[in-house]
């Protein structure tokens, strides 16, 4: 989002973690390879892709929810502002993702890389690309070894969400229109 950084990202993630602390719930942050961070959690697959993206969003409302001049769910960049975007659309069906350790088609090639909570918020995400990744795993190991060790429930997130009342969120705009999804219209070219 324009008017933020990595920095900001990771200062959004923190709080991240501290929601799913709360919840009792293991997030594993990496750098996307660009400016901003991705959090990992594995959870047992007892709930379809729409019950996992509505977990998301609520995740994401309570993040926004706790620092609204940090960050936003907000669709449209209209309504952005200078806040990081917690891109709940990531949890949609058929979405691709940079993996752990994928090299990012960026003129350094630079690498998502996988970090401790403790070194997220020292590193510099243009510091990993294919030629320093390979002795930051030798010297760090792979800090998302513990990943698969536990899967988490989502029914607390489930129940925030139906709380919450706001219901479903836009989808990307390749999509077909979703059951219960808002208008795809960017607020300043709705009709009155």
């Amino acid at each position: 989002q324009p008017g933020t950084d990595f920095r900001d990202a990771v200062a959004v993630a923190m709080v991240l973690r501290e929601v799913l602390d709360e919840l009792g719930i293991t997030g594993y942050p990496k750098t996307s390879g660009g400016r901003g961070v991705h959090v990992a959690v594995r959870i047992r697959p007892e709930w379809d892709f729409v019950d996992v993206r509505h977990a998301v969003i609520a995740l994401a409302r309570e993040v926004e929810r706790r620092v609204p001049d940090k960050a936003t769910t907000s669709w449209w960049k209209e309504d952005r502002g200078e806040r990081v975007f917690l891109d709940f659309n990531q949890a949609a069906r058929d979405r691709t993702i940079a993996s752990a350790w994928s090299v990012r088609g960026t003129p350094r090639a630079t690498v998502s890389t996988p970090v401790t909570w403790e070194r997220l918020s020292t590193v510099d995400p243009g510091d990993f690309d294919v030629f320093t990744v390979p002795k930051y795993l030798a010297d760090n190991g792979d800090p998302h070894v513990g990943l698969d060790d536990e899967a988490f429930g989502i029914e607390t997130l489930l129940e925030w969400y139906e709380a919450d009342g706001r219901g479903e969120m836009p989808y990307p705009p390749d999509y077909p229109k979703m059951p219960g999804e808002p208008m795809r219209v960017q607020p300043s070219r709705k009709r009155n």
